[in-house]
């Protein structure tokens, strides 16, 4: 069906961009919400003790073709890449030693001298390039090729198994060539690095990529802080401590990955105490803020909301700019966020992250003001003629707009309601075109259907404004939504054309260094906050809750959940040996 296509964009890898379908502001920043931690400083760390975290629906230990979220975080353990993001999402290096450019599209990298793989082999540059060459004999479905694509977005019609090419120097050191300039380059690097050894007999061939993109058998061998020790088929994973690690040995001894079946029974895991530590993408965790034995940490994830305008329908075609700014001025997010989202989310104006380091100073300026609402309005000549509380138009005519939604998401039927209320208060009459009343017995088929419904309706343009999300990587590669290139693809489903905005996203992925990338992406903000293709709400919060017996530096982020896990502990008197649930 042609609608599943138009926005079915559903990569589970997390770092993918793609339209989030069925299931604050600038002060609510990432650790904001954080329960029992007072009693930190009277531990020191120590070496010991067994931590379990839960891994879903896995169905091979390959890292290249990690297919869920949960082991792609898990498998963060083991194995490691050549570039990391920081808490700001800027590249660092992580097995890399230095690199420079050569030219615009060369990439010199020289690798760290003390990396060992878990069985003792030294880390070299022909594991990276094995990587690189076996990720690009997978097929375009694959993982990681995905992921490229993303990467590489809208500006090149690339074919991916010539995008990038390793050429080995020494032991230690290569080139990795792209058939192209553009700003994204180290963070196409991120990607998990493989041993050759393991693979390659003789020769590296289609023999040696196939075995390293193999499902069935794998036992993952990396250079992380956790070694595996072994696999039990819909039971558990079990890792231990790396002792030479060159960041020094972690001091948690073991990790287990219990194996459950959905994020549900993890929860019931986590609460009756069969594993460690759960996350929570609802907005119910408060519950467990006065449970001492439970910690929360809060932070902001990759999912943003938005309302969305049909730049092809009569009322915005007519009315432009100035009826989106009195949209934007008369939606109040904070009331959404505080009795929707009960505080779990964070205000933006735009569709970057919170915590970017490409966040422009001029990113929030669209704060609730009725006032600033009406005076757009009126600006266009609009009276409340029949003194009904809604504004006519210059030629006296009623201006009706349609909200439409998948509202078997509750939260976003919660949103919707509070945005045609907040707007009936400006004097906008907007009709709610989504489903009022829930099923009783309301089935993921049915979350589903109304899903395919919605895209549908996007996909005709049969919409005036539209609530979504999308779950937005690292990377603010947004061609995809706001470059004119994108509406016969019907990502940019708005139907939004801009030139500006299209020579701004084209500056911004051309950019060739820092510098320009960061003034390129400040362009692209000004222009949206002017043009308004979206009122940004915000981006949602989530939490992990954590066993209060761990200690440390627990800091995740939506990319890397178990970040710093090396440097958390237990202390002597909270370790203690763990029930095997089987």
């Amino acid at each position: 069906m042609k609608s599943r296509k138009i926005l079915g964009i559903s990569i589970v890898l997390l770092i993918l961009i793609l339209l989030t379908g069925c299931e604050g502001n600038m002060e609510n920043l990432q650790g904001s919400y954080e329960t029992n931690l007072d009693d930190i400083d009277q531990y020191e760390p120590e070496y010991g003790g067994e931590i379990v975290l839960p891994v879903t629906n896995i169905n091979s230990l390959n890292p290249l073709i990690v297919n869920n979220k949960s082991y792609y975080y898990f498998s963060k353990l083991i194995f490691e890449s050549l570039f990391e993001y920081d808490e700001n999402f800027n590249i660092v290096n992580q097995l890399v030693e230095s690199y420079s450019f050569k030219n615009n599209n060369t990439i010199n990298i020289k690798l760290k001298d003390n990396i060992h793989w878990h069985d003792g082999e030294k880390l070299t540059a022909y594991d990276v390039a094995f990587t690189i060459n076996a990720i690009k004999y997978s097929d375009d479905n694959s993982t990681y090729k995905r992921l490229w694509k993303a990467y590489v977005g809208n500006f090149n019609g690339y074919n991916l198994n010539n995008f990038m090419e390793p050429i080995v120097i020494d032991e230690l050191t290569l080139d990795i060539v792209f058939g192209f300039e553009f700003s994204h380059m180290l963070d196409v690097l991120t990607f998990p690095v493989i041993p050759r050894h393991i693979f390659v007999d003789n020769a590296e061939n289609k023999k040696a990529y196939e075995r390293a993109l193999d499902v069935d058998d794998y036992v993952p061998i990396g250079t992380g802080p956790y070694k595996f020790v072994s696999y039990e088929k819909y039971k558990k994973i079990q890792l231990e401590a790396n002792e030479n690690y060159r960041e020094g040995r972690p001091y948690i001894d073991t990790v287990i990955g219990m194996i459950l079946d959905d994020k549900e029974l993890a929860l019931i895991a986590f609460e009756t105490g069969r594993i460690d530590l759960a996350f929570s993408e609802g907005v119910d965790w408060e519950k467990y803020a006065q449970n001492k034995q439970i910690n929360i940490v809060e932070y902001i994830s990759q999912n943003y909301e938005f309302l969305g305008f049909n730049f092809s329908s009569e009322a915005f075609s007519k009315y432009g700019r100035r009826l989106r700014r009195a949209i934007a001025y008369g939606i109040n997010r904070q009331e959404i966020i505080e009795n929707v989202y009960l505080g779990h989310a964070t205000q933006i104006d735009v569709p970057i992250h919170p915590n970017c380091w490409l966040l422009s100073d001029e990113a929030n300026i669209y704060g609730y003001n009725i006032d600033m609402a009406k005076k757009e309005l009126e600006n266009m000549g609009w009276k409340d003629v029949d003194s009904d509380g809604y504004y006519e138009n210059a030629e006296g005519n009623d201006v009706v707009l349609a909200l439409t939604t998948n509202s078997y998401n509750n939260l976003r039927l919660k949103t919707a309601d509070i945005i045609v209320e907040n707007l009936k208060e400006v004097g906008i009459q907007v009709i709610k075109d989504y489903e009022e009343n829930i099923p009783d017995n309301l089935t993921e088929e049915d979350k589903e259907n109304q899903w395919i419904e919605l895209n549908e309706k996007l996909g005709q343009g049969d919409f005036d404004m539209v609530l979504l999300g999308w779950n937005l990587s690292p990377i603010p590669e947004l061609s995809f939504a706001f470059h004119s290139s994108q509406i016969e693809s019907n990502t940019n489903f708005i139907r939004y054309s801009s030139e500006k905005m299209d020579k701004a996203l084209f500056e911004a992925y051309t950019a060739s260094n820092l510098e320009d990338k960061l003034n390129a992406y400040k362009d692209i903000q000004g222009i949206f906050l002017e043009e308004l293709p979206y009122v940004s709400l915000y981006f949602k919060n989530e939490a992990l809750l954590i066993n209060s017996k761990i200690k440390g530096d627990i800091d995740p982020t939506f990319y890397d959940l178990y970040r710093n896990i090396e440097k958390w502990y237990i202390p002597k008197d909270l370790q203690q040996e763990k029930v095997d649930n089987k």
